[in-house]
């Protein structure tokens, strides 16, 4: 390939000249991709973490070059070695966690967002982008809380923040002796979030059937100060921590139902429901599995994700409210960007809306998302994910060699071979891994047959354009995995057992 002509890399992106200054640069960058993805040839790369990072150190060394080498070829090294030893979530086989394939749609426009780097911590930095991160949170915030007051949402890195920004509210509106009550299947970032707040440990109720049981978190409210001594009053506050799909199976709580325990104990204890949506949230968008989160429109907090079923890049994390004025805990005052005497004026304060200072406009791109497909638009490509779920649990449930958990929650599925144990699944995963096949999940989850827990091979389907021959590939790599190690296994001991025979017959030793 010819070299390309020489490209200041001083230039910047944006202003009048910006575009002209990127055009040949993206196009490198567009052309990296594609080499690196078809060296690659696979959903991720052969070798394991080694072979990737001898890769990586092959043409990424020097860091710091004495001189420069230039902006093509900075961007021809790096983005090819990037594309070569990444883990593609387009790739139908790459389907291990809740790690979309990002619309190219919604990618265009985070170029976009980076040319134009607007930082959303004070109107000054960012007056278009702050008016459409109003407008689009309130809608979103509507989507999610229809009937609310004055619905809103915050943009946040993810669900990590998201719920921790749920808990920060609840715990700023109750105070410090808030106690968080969730299910053993909640994420972990309940407990992280519990810890970072100086909460006391969270109270974990047991979920044999995979969701948050009404009756369990009744009696527990009921019974929370017994759990101190001597008995506190006023009663102890708490925020019952639900989820609209779990991340090892895309179980669903029954929000409804919690919604109602909830408005039952406010009248004797200060009490708030925070619905962890990062999954399942964008079920909102479809009109078929919408029904699925009825009661979650009553929650006090809800955490979306739409880098996952959301077809966004990372990161696209959002909270909602019903009411904006629950955001009010979040104010904050630096006078270099909020100064009272401005806000007096009329220029937006934005320092309350993210415990982040300097951010990102993520908002364009999910802005952009949203225009250009629209709820019916995104509504088809979760129901193609939920139905590739269903088709694949089917192709399980046909295959003797194989065991299919449970019907899928949302477009994730849990499995295994009938014959395997534990150590063997691990290593069927990993063995995919290594040779750079498939990028499968793991889950421990209680085993129906048995009731006792079991280490299940999870595939977590998020691309819409997933094909049935793909998942009869899928499947078709994971038993000859495990064939393989089944002989290799077989030969090992068959080995070492002639081995002994021979030093048995042996007459000197």
């Amino acid at each position: 390939m010819p070299a390309s002509p020489p490209h200041d890399p001083t230039l910047l992106a944006g202003g009048a000249g910006g575009p002209r200054a990127l055009r040949p640069l993206v196009d490198t960058v567009f052309t990296a991709l594609t080499d690196g993805a078809a060296a690659r040839c696979g959903p991720l790369p052969g070798g394991g973490p080694d072979g990737v990072a001898r890769r990586v150190a092959d043409r990424g060394t020097p860091v710091l070059p004495e001189q420069g080498h230039g902006a093509h070829d900075a961007l021809r090294e790096l983005v090819y070695v990037l594309a070569e030893g990444a883990a593609d979530p387009a790739d139908p086989h790459c389907a291990a966690h809740l790690h979309c394939p990002p619309l190219a749609v919604a990618t265009a426009a985070d170029l976009a967002a980076s040319a134009l780097n607007p930082s959303m911590d004070s109107w000054d930095q960012a007056p278009a982008a702050s008016a459409l991160e109003e407008r689009v949170a309130a809608g979103i915030g509507a989507l999610v809380h229809p009937s609310g007051r004055d619905p809103d949402a915050l943009v946040t890195t993810g669900g990590t923040e998201s719920n921790l920004v749920g808990v920060l509210l609840a715990r700023e509106v109750h105070g410090r002796r808030l106690r968080l009550i969730c299910g053993a299947d909640a994420h972990h970032s309940a407990h992280r979030a519990a810890w970072l707040l100086g909460l006391d440990t969270p109270l974990v109720l047991p979920t044999p059937r995979g969701v948050l049981d009404p009756t369990a978190v009744d009696e527990a409210l009921a019974g929370l100060d017994a759990l101190e001594c001597p008995s506190p009053r006023p009663p102890t506050p708490a925020v019952v921590f639900a989820t609209a799909g779990t991340t090892d199976t895309g179980a669903i709580d029954p929000l409804g139902a919690l919604a109602d325990v909830v408005a039952a104990h406010r009248p004797r204890r200060a009490v708030t429901l925070h619905v962890d949506a990062a999954y399942g949230g964008p079920l909102l968008f479809s009109d078929r599995h919408r029904t699925r989160l009825a009661g979650v429109e009553r929650a006090d907090t809800v955490t979306l994700d739409l880098h996952k079923l959301g077809w966004q890049p990372v990161a696209a994390g959002l909270l909602t409210v019903p009411d904006r004025t629950a955001l009010a805990p979040l104010a904050h005052r630096a006078d270099y960007l909020n100064a009272d005497d401005d806000t007096e004026a009329g220029l937006p304060d934005l320092l309350g809306r993210s415990l982040r200072t300097t951010r990102r406009p993520d908002i364009l791109k999910i802005a952009v998302t949203l225009r250009a497909l629209g709820r019916r638009g995104l509504g088809e490509l979760v129901d193609a994910v939920c139905a590739a779920a269903h088709q694949l649990a089917d192709l399980i449930e046909a295959e003797p060699l194989l065991r299919l958990r449970a019907r899928p929650g949302i477009s994730t599925v849990l499995f295994r071979p009938h014959d395997a144990t534990d150590a063997q699944v691990a290593a069927i995963r990993r063995g995919l891994l290594h040779e750079g096949h498939a990028v499968l999940g793991r889950a421990q989850a209680l085993d129906p047959a048995t009731g006792r827990p079991a280490l299940w091979l999870k595939v977590t389907l998020l691309n819409p354009h997933t094909q049935e021959s793909d998942l009869h590939g899928l499947l078709k790599l994971v038993l000859d995995q495990h064939q393989h190690r089944h002989q290799h296994q077989h030969q090992h001991r068959h080995q070492h057992q002639h081995r002994h025979q021979r030093q048995e017959r042996d007459p000197r030793r």
